[in-house]
């Protein structure tokens, strides 16, 4: 794992939460999430959510980690996964920078 004060780069596992709609996240390492909760106050918006721009393979988007038992999942946008034909039990290589990107 890589990082500075706001940019993250780490392999996660992808999981699914099969809920009335499936939908797909991408675990935040232990080690990376104890980094950006020291700074979540500085940029969530809310409840915890926290706003990132993320790149996986050269495909960049933004979304919004939340909070999950003490760590955080990546929800994983459906056009990115179709697009990189990420499997539902894959291991990502994910570029993270907090906050949102102009």
């Amino acid at each position: 794992m890589e990082g500075d004060m706001d940019r993250f780069t780490f392999e996660a596992q992808v999981i699914q939460w099969r809920g009335p709609a499936p939908y797909f996240f991408a675990a935040i390492p232990a080690e990376v999430a104890d980094k950006i909760s020291r700074l979540r106050k500085v940029f969530s918006y809310g409840w915890g959510v926290i706003p990132v721009t993320v790149s996986i393979q050269s495909v960049p988007f933004c979304t919004s980690l939340f909070p999950k038992d003490g760590g955080y999942l990546l929800p994983l946008k459906d056009a990115v996964r179709k697009k990189l034909a990420i499997p539902e039990d894959g291991v990502l290589q994910i570029v993270l920078t907090l906050g949102r990107s102009e």
